[in-house]
């Protein structure tokens, strides 16, 4: 489920502390200046969740120094270990600690927006637009953009936290293994093995153990619970409340992030709706921007044909609330353990097999899916140099391989 993108950064220092995720040391941002924030964000964010996460270091840590590497990292990392839509859930923890519950809310209405106004837009136009050649050739051209963003993320995650052999083995050693045994089950047995190797050989003395001042919260956790067996007995209620029910059970089960989510959607609708109309939601969901789960909201749209989109809406918040209960939950936690010595070197594993993981999501399904042919690499080279050397804005970037994508076909023709 991991997705991102990294830019170049402030090396920390040896020995520094791990970085509890506590919104309460962060100075309160209003909750409207998030949403904008993360809107604009919802509207530019091609490329998957690899690219996604990528966006958000490059703003929240680089830009607006919301956030330290060692603290967004641990949200990365948390991610992994959790159900649900990964990059939506970094968002999310990244409003979480900047203005609390609120703060978590707009972000994820901020950067899931957009999409949802664009699939229910695709809902609406069916498989005239998709069907396009010039459709087709702008999103090829936005998935060279997240070559650019996922290499240039992996490569500044490296730099940062595969500074000591161990870590450089533990991240080459989780690329290896998930390019060649490729499957959720070996994505957490690497990142548990990354955390008890960190346990061992990783840990940080320096830092003082609070375990005796750890306190529990299991609300958030147990109204997941609640939900997930609660549901499917209050299906017979209503549609609506049968359709949240589908999509919340389909959420609760996704582990490797939105792709996932198909096999489990195509099992709830059944023969509810066509296979073309499923495989071309599946196809609006890649090529808008935003998070895949909003895959959700055009399936939701075909479900409930009396209300559309009243259908959406039910669909995508059912998809997305089980990964946010369980964050919330479990990130209340993360942020006392983190200050654990144990829990800090376990956390120095993980962050260096999330390189890893990230190093082989660049190769697949991000790079062999969208370099196809030489003039794809011509454009990805161009715009890692628009991007490392003249520090191009990724508004202008996403304009720069939307215009490439266009003009591709007609430079083919003369080369």
């Amino acid at each position: 489920m991991l997705t991102v993108l990294f830019v170049p950064m402030k090396l920390p220092s040896k020995g520094s502390e791990v970085t509890a995720l506590s919104k309460d040391s962060a100075p309160n941002e209003s909750l409207f200046s998030i949403f904008k924030l993360f809107f604009a964000l919802g509207w530019v964010s091609f490329g998957g969740p690899a690219a996604h996460i990528g966006y958000f270091r490059q703003t929240f840590v680089e830009k607006m120094q919301w956030l330290s590497d060692e603290e967004y990292a641990q949200m990365v990392a948390l991610s992994q270990f959790l159900p649900g839509p990964g990059s939506s859930q970094v968002g999310f923890a990244v409003g979480y600690q900047r203005a609390g519950l609120g703060g978590g809310i707009m972000a994820f209405l901020g950067f899931t927006l957009p999409s949802i106004i664009l699939m229910i837009a695709l809902a609406l136009l069916s498989s005239q637009l998709t069907e396009s050649s010039y459709f087709q050739s702008l999103v090829h051209g936005l998935k060279l953009l997240a070559v650019v963003v996922v290499a240039d993320a992996a490569w500044g995650m490296y730099k940062n936290f595969c500074q000591q052999k161990l870590t450089v083995a533990l991240c080459i050693s989780t690329a290896v293994a998930l390019l060649l045994f490729q499957s959720v089950i070996t994505q957490i047995v690497i990142l548990l093995a990354a955390a008890l190797i960190g346990v061992r050989y990783l840990a940080n003395p320096e830092l003082r153990s609070t375990q005796s001042s750890i306190k529990l919260s299991y609300f958030p956790i147990g109204l997941f619970f609640a939900l997930l067996f609660g549901l499917p007995l209050m299906t017979w209620l209503s549609p609506s409340l049968q359709l949240f029910s589908d999509f919340f059970q389909a959420g609760s089960l996704v582990f490797g992030g939105g792709h996932v989510v198909l096999p489990l959607l195509q099992n709830i609708v059944g023969d509810q709706i066509t296979q073309d109309v499923f495989l071309t939601g599946y196809a609006a969901a890649q090529a808008v921007p935003g998070p895949m789960f909003t895959f959700a909201t055009y399936i939701g749209y075909a479900l409930l044909p009396n209300a559309p989109i009243w259908g959406a809406i039910i669909a995508t918040l059912g998809v997305f609330i089980p990964g946010f209960l369980l964050l919330v939950g479990v990130l209340k936690h993360w942020q006392q353990l983190a200050k654990v010595p144990a829990i800090s070197g376990a956390l120095n594993g993980v962050n260096a097999a999330v390189v890893g993981l990230l190093i082989a999501a660049l190769y697949q399904p991000v790079f062999i899916s969208a370099v196809i042919e030489p003039i794809d690499f011509a454009w990805v080279l161009a715009g890692g140099l628009l991007l490392k050397q003249f520090k191009l804005p990724i508004v202008w970037m996403v304009a720069f391989f939307a215009i490439a994508g266009l003009i591709t076909p007609f430079v083919q023709n003369l080369i």
